[in-house]
């Protein structure tokens, strides 16, 4: 994956490079059951939140973040250094090895296809595992202009029952799933504010366009916080 310079720097300086809290990832671990002695993948980590997150969580297990994008590997590093049972790896979340109790996605699967991506996971599951992952999707009915204006990238953005069946389409079950508006894009984007305001002073003309991207998102989204989604999926082999 190939990403403009300025863009690496700006993410690689985030917790996180997407909407997601940690109370998002216990509550996948709980309704899934995971605990114990458990080896979890986290496929695509950037910056390693979840990593520490699942790490904490599972003192007994094995955490084991991929990301594609080295200076995201190395903030991640940086970050675990004190987990003794946390790591993380340049790789491809294509490729996944496992054996993997669970498979943790946290907007990332977008750069597969939910349904590509799953089949690919699912040699890399231990009997009994899942995957648990978050996606965009629009919520139905009439979505606002401002709505369709943030997901105007994304043309082929699914809602929920299109995610659902790409699931099944998989050859997986859906367990749960959770809807993720408001606070968890909120606490990214307040951090993604703090950064490219921190990057503003003397950007290059294409750091610039970077952080007026950035800063356009963030617009947009405050425009309808309770209508602009992701899902999280979580899902087992049949």
């Amino acid at each position: 994956m190939t990403l403009p310079p300025g863009f690496v720097t700006l993410y690689a300086r985030l917790d996180r490079q997407g909407p997601g809290l940690a109370g998002d990832v216990l509550w996948a671990l709980e309704v899934l059951g995971i605990e114990g002695a458990v080896r979890v993948c986290d496929a695509g980590c950037g910056t390693g939140a979840d990593c520490v997150t699942l790490a904490r969580a599972l003192p007994s297990g094995e955490v084991e973040g991929i990301e594609a994008i080295p200076a995201f590997v190395a903030a991640a590093e940086a970050r675990l250094r004190d987990l003794p049972n946390a790591r993380v790896s340049a790789g491809d979340m294509a490729a996944l090895s496992g054996p993997y109790h669970l498979i943790w996605s946290a907007g990332a699967i977008y750069f597969l296809g939910v349904t590509e991506g799953l089949r690919g996971w699912r040699g890399a599951l231990a009997p009994g595992g899942a995957a648990a992952f978050s996606q965009g999707v629009y919520l139905g009915g009439d979505e606002p202009q401002a709505v369709r204006d943030f997901w105007a990238g994304e043309p082929e953005l699914p809602d929920r029952a299109a995610v659902r069946e790409q699931v099944e389409a998989a050859g997986y079950e859906v367990i749960a799933t959770r809807l993720l508006t408001g606070a968890p894009w909120q606490a990214y984007y307040d951090s993604l504010a703090r950064e490219a305001a921190a990057l503003r002073p003397g950007a290059t003309p294409e750091m610039a366009a970077v952080l007026d991207g950035a800063e356009r998102e963030i617009a947009l989204w405050r425009q309808a916080p309770e209508r602009i989604a992701y899902e999280l999926v979580l899902a087992r082999p049949r």
